[in-house]
């Protein structure tokens, strides 16, 4: 059995109260499950799940391990700080670290990352960053059931998007490795979107399908891999279930639709690297942080997603 690590994000966040409404859930064996957290931030926010009408953690008394990161600023549920997001930094880190089988990570603020001086654009860059070796490169999947869908380009301006034949055919041979590796799925069939309206219009609209996308599907088709060429993104989500993924050429395409048709139960998963993290397909919510409203869905599922 391998021990899931699990870190609660943000700690002005709804990180810890989702992640604390899940275990309650999900209610996993006490050596199933390693915390990255603090006690402080645990313990703010598991008593206002409680009302108040504990003093005992629940976590501590399920005698769940907790590595301590410290933390000595006040939770001030919805406000962005340097020193929440030098906490949400350090235990991502130590999730790298530690040697657990699985990853799980609660949401971070990319603007508190930046304020504590780790200018990563997310969670993703700074697994690659302590856990990629040789030509790994951390992919992001984000998965609904038997819906997923493959970023090609993450958390980057639509007006610096690059893409190039080597990258995409980079990204897919990847894709089809963790769908024979992991998900024991020997010819996975995959949809590859177009880049540009209508997927070009025969250059009309643009020529990155001309010149980019379909010379990459030519190439992959020649090495094995289950492709089609670019096809309009507008329709294509129809038919997502007829693909055992869908990959898009940037972040809304692709997730637009999935998140549209499953909400929280979307899972973004981080492939490519010898660990798989998990984490929900939303972010900090600082809006209702510390209100105990925030609805644990997504935590449960990124949870459920590596057990």
């Amino acid at each position: 059995m391998h021990k899931v690590a699990i870190t609660t994000g943000d700690p002005n966040g709804i990180g810890a109260e989702i992640t604390i409404k899940a275990l309650n859930k999900l209610n996993l064996p006490s050596e199933k499950v390693v915390l990255i957290s603090n006690k402080k931030v645990l313990d703010f926010y598991d008593k206002k799940s409680h009302s108040g009408l504990v003093s005992e953690s629940f976590l501590i008394s399920k005698k769940y391990e907790i590595i301590e990161i410290p933390y000595n600023s006040d939770v001030v549920p919805g406000k962005v700080t340097k020193e929440a997001g030098e906490f949400s930094f350090q235990s991502v880190k130590k999730a790298c670290e530690i040697g657990a089988g699985a990853i799980v990570t609660a949401p971070v603020a990319k603007n508190a990352l930046y304020l504590a001086g780790h200018k990563f654009n997310g969670q993703t860059e700074i697994l690659q960053k302590y856990l990629a070796y040789g030509n790994q490169h951390a992919e992001m999947l984000f998965v609904a059931g038997n819906f997923r869908v493959l970023l090609l380009t993450r958390h980057v301006a639509l007006k610096d998007i690059v893409l190039t034949k080597d990258l995409v055919i980079e990204k897919i041979l990847n894709l089809k490795e963790f769908f024979v590796k992991h998900l024991r799925i020997v010819d996975p069939k995959f949809a590859l979107c177009g880049f540009n309206p209508h997927a070009g219009e025969d250059g009309i609209l643009g020529r990155e399908e001309i010149d980019i996308l379909i010379p990459a599907a030519e190439e992959l088709r020649a090495k094995g891999v289950n492709v089609t060429n670019p096809l309009p993104a507008d329709t294509l989500f129809v038919k997502a279930l007829n693909y055992d993924c869908c990959i898009a050429n940037y972040h809304d395409q692709g997730l637009i639709p999935i998140k549209t048709v499953a909400g929280d139960k979307t899972v973004n998963m981080t492939i490519g690297l010898d660990i798989i993290r998990t984490s929900p397909g939303h972010g900090t919510a600082f809006d209702i942080a510390g209100k105990n409203i925030a609805d644990a869905t997504g935590m449960i599922e990124a949870i459920k997603a590596v057990l």
